[in-house]
């Protein structure tokens, strides 16, 4: 078997020219200008600042860059989160709470406030995630949800080929539960005559997507408070959890 040509990349290509260059200007200093001490000075002063100046590049300047990364991308993957919640899930949240027949217990906390701080958020997020999400459907009930969600497949099977979101597992988890719950509900052609074990398969599902949805709703609108207090009250006059929610600003 022959061994794959070995092909400088453009790093040792610039990495090499560099040093050369500076093999050039040493050189031109000491034999043209005659400058050998001068010259052998400078080497050594360069070489002593070298520890101090791999410091700063590698541990100060590579720290803020990938800081300043870092922010860009979850800035990106918010906004990602954003489109989901206004296209489709702040509609589903709405269709699962309404089948929640336990909401009222924990409505107060789902109704999120313009002078809520870190520790509300934080204190609420704990208390839902001890709390068990279920929902009561009949097969009626599934017949429009599946025609929400199988109108909605596309737009999900497109967040899911996003690479934005691969670095955010639990809303990853969020689209993939979705997703199953539709394909569940899309293979079965007469929703109203299923089994009732296959009822509790499915509620099971969308028990499933609720909890989660729940989660990822919750650190979504603490995002915006944080830092878009429009996209913030727009959200809240939305809440899919209030019963008293308008998008019209009142007087």
């Amino acid at each position: 078997m022959v061994a794959p040509r070995w092909r400088p990349t453009w790093e040792f290509r610039l990495g090499l020219l560099l040093v050369l260059l500076s093999v050039v200007i040493y050189t031109t200093k000491v034999y043209v200008l005659d400058d050998v001490e001068g010259t052998y000075d400078y080497i050594f002063n360069s070489l002593g600042f070298l520890p101090l100046n791999v410091l700063i590049v590698t541990l100060i300047l590579n720290r803020l860059l990938a800081f300043r990364a870092r922010r860009e991308r979850l800035e990106k993957l918010n906004m990602v989160i954003g489109i989901f919640f206004s296209e489709a899930g702040t509609a589903l949240l709405t269709w699962l709470s309404d089948h929640d027949p336990g909401l009222e217990a924990v409505r107060r906390d789902l109704v999120v406030r313009d002078d809520w701080l870190g520790e509300d958020f934080a204190r609420v997020r704990e208390r839902l995630a001890q709390r068990q999400y279920r929902v009561a459907v009949d097969r009626a009930d599934l017949v429009p949800l599946k025609a929400f969600l199988v109108e909605k497949r596309e737009f999900f099977l497109r967040l899911l080929e996003n690479p934005t979101l691969l670095e955010h597992e639990e809303f990853t988890g969020v689209l993939r539960a979705v997703f199953h719950l539709t394909e569940e509900l899309e293979h079965r052609e007469d929703l109203a005559h299923i089994p009732g074990s296959d009822l509790a398969h499915l509620t099971g599902d969308a028990d499933r997507v609720y909890g989660l949805l729940v989660s990822r709703w919750m650190d979504y609108m603490h995002y915006l408070k944080d830092n878009y207090p429009y996209l913030f009250s727009l959200a809240m006059r939305t809440n899919p959890f209030d019963r008293t929610a308008s998008p019209v600003v009142g007087e």
